[in-house]
């Protein structure tokens, strides 16, 4: 390797000049020769030659780069990437790591897309990982660090009105699935905040914390909903069919918004939902209430098979699901929000659960329909209390003011237990009186524990080995 800095001729004087940059000059693993443009500083551009010079080794000996070489590779200028690519170097996988991480962005979101995650799943992912590389000023992959992310979340979290701890993590969560895709596509090394964790989540840290309706509120909320004005592109009576299904099966509301004709089977009372369209990326087919399915079938009926299920006039259901479940609860005088508790369209969700609990559902079955990982996440998130059932749950307890059944057991004029009702509770045994003899017999099922030898009585009656103890 050589360090030298090129001269160039002056044009008026006609002298010969240095340039300001230091090159370097090597052979690469071809034996070709080759020259890349340094810094200004000697040093440095020395540290780069033996940089490039481990490149070299590294292609000659058909290695992959090590640790140390990879994150170098990550911080180099997109100029020098493009170089080494050219010259043979480097393969365009690992020379993707130079690239700014806008441009790593929209290949992660092309990713998704060609993976089968919806539009607005992949719209979601992309702009809250776009906000925390903006908001952190990261340019380059090397430029990502954790704490740099840990101190920017907790900024967004305490500004004004912050986020929620549950808001932070998705972000979070963002941010780490665009990481650890760089690195399973072979862009980067490592990923910088894969050991970053999650807030916990309590409820009073929640700022849109759902609730459920008493059975009751729902029926008002159906019937108001049937009589009801027609509202983005759907009349009362096909919003009421809307909101029923939501409830009985647990259907979100992009896959609602998926659900086509075909996907209800009218002869098994089932409805599908595909795997694109489902959080879990498993098709899920879910049953339906007889008499709902009814409704359904007749209010399908003249629809073709691949249409959509619900939307009205709209090309699909509305996005905006939750100000429509809003206006239908004013119309039947149901409050959005009750002490801090709001009911809007994912909460018909929550009302799944909470009614399959009321109703005795086992709640490894109600974790089945809900089609969640944990039982946790169904049995505390999803699950609330309805009027009454608390008072009812401590009423169905045992009367505890009702009198012993259990008889006292006999005792002598002394206070003193009976001999005969003492050895009428050892164990089941049933104890003989004195014969004729003089001898007691004991039969416990056919072992004897009263045996005799040398004319002596021997047990392990503690009544008889030990009678100091009942004196």
């Amino acid at each position: 390797m050589r360090i030298f800095k090129p001269q160039y001729r002056h044009k008026k004087t006609g002298k010969l000049k240095p340039i300001g940059k230091w090159w370097i000059e090597l052979r690469d693993y071809l034996q070709v020769v080759r020259r890349f443009p340094g810094c200004t500083d000697k040093k440095a551009t020395e540290a780069l030659g033996r940089q490039i010079e481990r490149l070299v080794s590294c292609k000659i000996a058909g290695q992959q780069p090590g640790p140390e070489l990879s994150r170098w590779l990550e911080g180099i200028s997109e100029k020098l990437t493009d170089r080494l690519v050219k010259v043979g170097l480097l393969d365009t996988t690992r020379a993707a790591a130079g690239k700014s991480l806008k441009n790593h962005l929209e290949d992660f979101e092309q990713s998704l897309l060609a993976k089968g995650d919806t539009k607005g799943h992949v719209r979601t992912i992309v702009t809250r990982a776009r906000r925390i590389v903006t908001g952190c000023g990261f340019k380059s992959w090397s430029d990502i660090s954790a704490n740099r992310v840990q101190r920017y979340l907790a900024e967004l979290r305490n500004n004004g009105e912050g986020i929620s701890a549950q808001t932070s993590n998705h972000y979070l969560q963002a941010i780490k699935q665009f990481c650890a895709w760089m690195t399973d596509n072979g862009r980067a090394i490592e990923s910088p905040v894969r050991h970053l964790k999650g807030l916990r989540v309590l409820q009073t840290d929640r700022r849109h914390a759902r609730r459920a309706l008493e059975p009751d509120e729902i029926r008002r909320l159906l019937e108001a909903t049937r009589q009801g004005l027609d509202r983005y592109g759907m009349n009362g009576h096909e919003r009421c069919l809307l909101y029923r299904l939501a409830i009985e099966s647990g259907l979100r509301r992009k896959e609602l918004q998926s659900l086509l004709v075909s996907s209800f089977d009218f002869k098994t009372h089932t409805v599908t939902v595909t795997d694109a369209y489902s959080k879990n990326r498993r098709q899920s087919v879910l049953p339906l209430r007889k008499d709902t399915a009814v409704e359904l079938e007749r209010f399908f009926t003249g629809k073709l098979p691949n249409v959509k299920a619900f939307g009205g006039t709209y090309k699909r259901l509305t996005d905006k699901t939750a100000k429509m479940l809003r206006a239908d609860l004013a119309e039947a005088g149901i409050p959005y929000v009750d002490d801090g508790f709001f009911f809007d369209f994912h909460a018909q969700r929550h009302q799944t659960g909470t009614l399959m609990a009321a109703s005795g559902t086992h709640p490894k079955v109600a974790q089945s329909i809900m089609r969640h990982s944990d039982i946790n996440l169904t049995m505390s998130r999803y699950t609330h209390t309805l009027t009454g059932q608390e008072a009812k749950a401590v009423e169905s307890m045992p009367d505890l003011s009702m009198p012993s059944k259990q008889k006292a057991a006999a005792t002598g004029t002394d206070g003193k237990t009976d001999l005969a009702s003492y050895l009428a509770l050892q164990g089941g045994k049933q104890y003989i009186p004195m014969d004729g003899t003089g001898q007691s017999t004991c039969t416990d099922g056919g072992n004897n524990a009263v045996s005799k030898a040398n004319g002596r009585i021997r047990t392990d009656n503690p009544w008889f080995t030990k009678p100091e103890l009942y004196r």
